[in-house]
């Protein structure tokens, strides 16, 4: 994490962010989150519905995460360039007409070729609240925050962003199920568009854009004091986070196309979003939790010893997939793989947080969650070809693949940090 020198134009130094970003800030920036946690959830259930097609639906989320994965980190260092406020308003329009677009073409007669470009704006355009509110409350801490209180105050931010992010993966597809058993399968993502349009926007407006923006620069001309080379960005010790990330998006994906395919084999595929929301509320309160693990708990074990939690877990998910147990099996290792997850995220982006490069802050924050995009699109693309070819118990067993990358991204991570 890199601070700012205190000087005569830093403003008062206080010792809670609320205070320092004000109280409005953070309901604001959670709800604006939830539009990113709807979307590969709502296109997947959009797609399988209107099309008719597992494997045309996983297709379309893998390229809206291929969007993602190409664009979000330039939009990141876009937002490092010219600061987040004007780079969101551009972006979050884009991307509410890229949300009602897909709405409308999927029950058109045009091709399925269509679909995917439309899919592919619709990742292209994403704003990552998450990744941008990191960024954002980092450069407030280091200029706002009262220098002894700096490194608590960062382990709690920490642990409280990777909670609303997790709380929102957890209402997220709630809300898509909801809204497409209830509505229509379009609901959700016209719902998206809605609350991109007002929530990000207001995210956006917000003072503390223009304080993070002041923070992170420095000075107004900025040309003294430029970002850390592009190479800074491709080190072992920022991939290796980068790649855990994608394991956990790897994770999120093959569990939500494998349980899209289980409860479409009992008749009800629009249900998958509820029972995926499983996996958020166990990991939702372990995030938050995490920001009181004692020091010594290091982030490199953290990795490993919650990584190995969230592999058992696959494992289980597999076996109820196979051996007929099943849905009470599959709730038990869905709740079980949101406790490994939730202290994950947060210890990735920690780590990902206090490894940045200088002046590279909303890059590395939109590479973690492109990361995550871009895992949950891929892998769903291939469960959806392993479901309609080899079966839904087959794709359940998907999972344990993702698990194996978290536990060997955390391993490689361990070596790493010993030689440093």
């Amino acid at each position: 994490m890199h601070t700012t020198t205190d000087g005569p134009r830093a403003e008062a130094q206080h010792d809670k962010l609320v205070a320092a970003v004000g109280a409005s800030y953070f309901p604001l920036a959670l709800v604006a989150r939830l539009p990113y946690a709807m979307m590969v959830v709502g296109v997947l259930t959009l797609v399988v519905a209107g099309r008719g097609s597992i494997a045309l639906g996983g297709l379309n989320s893998a390229v809206t995460g291929v969007g993602t994965a190409v664009v979000g980190p330039l939009i990141g260092a876009a937002v490092d360039r010219f600061g987040q406020r004007r780079v969101l308003l551009l972006v979050s329009a884009l991307n509410c007409l890229a949300l009602l677009a897909i709405a409308w073409v999927v029950y058109s007669p045009l091709p399925a070729w269509s679909v995917l470009l439309v899919a592919l704006l619709v990742g292209a355009t994403a704003p990552q609240v998450g990744p941008m509110s990191r960024s954002r409350l980092v450069g407030i801490i280091g200029t706002r925050i009262r220098p002894v209180r700096r490194s608590s105050v960062f382990q709690t931010t920490m642990a409280y962003e990777s909670g609303a992010d997790e709380s929102v993966f957890v209402f997220g597809p709630v809300i898509v199920g909801l809204l497409a058993t209830g509505v229509s399968p379009a609901a959700p993502v016209v719902g998206a568009a809605v609350l991109t349009g007002v929530f990000v926007t207001g995210f956006a407006l917000h003072p503390s854009a223009r304080v993070a923006d002041h923070a992170d620069s420095g000075t107004a001309g900025a040309v003294a004091d430029p970002p850390a080379p592009v190479r800074e960005l491709l080190r072992a010790r920022l991939v290796v986070v980068v790649t855990g990330v994608l394991g956990i998006g790897l994770v999120f994906g093959t569990v939500l196309t494998s349980l899209t395919a289980f409860t479409d084999d009992a008749g009800q595929p629009e249900s998958a979003g509820l029972y995926y929301g499983i996996l958020g509320v166990g990991s939702a309160v372990l995030a938050l939790a995490s920001g009181r693990f004692p020091t010594s708990f290091r982030l490199h074990t953290r990795l490993i010893v919650f990584g190995l939690v969230l592999a058992t877990a696959t494992v289980l998910y597999g076996i109820a997939g196979s051996s007929g147990a099943g849905l009470t099996l599959v709730v038990v290792a869905l709740a079980l793989g949101g406790i490994g997850i939730g202290p994950l995220l947060v210890s990735q982006f920690s780590l990902g947080s206090l490894r940045s490069p200088h002046r590279r802050s909303a890059t590395v924050m939109t590479m973690l969650g492109s990361a995550v995009m871009v895992g949950q699109a891929g892998s769903s693309a291939i469960t959806g070809w392993v479901s309609d070819l080899v079966g839904t118990s087959a794709a359940m067993w998907c999972p344990v693949a993702a698990g194996a990358v978290v536990v060997v991204s955390a391993l490689v991570n361990r070596r790493l940090t010993t030689r440093e």
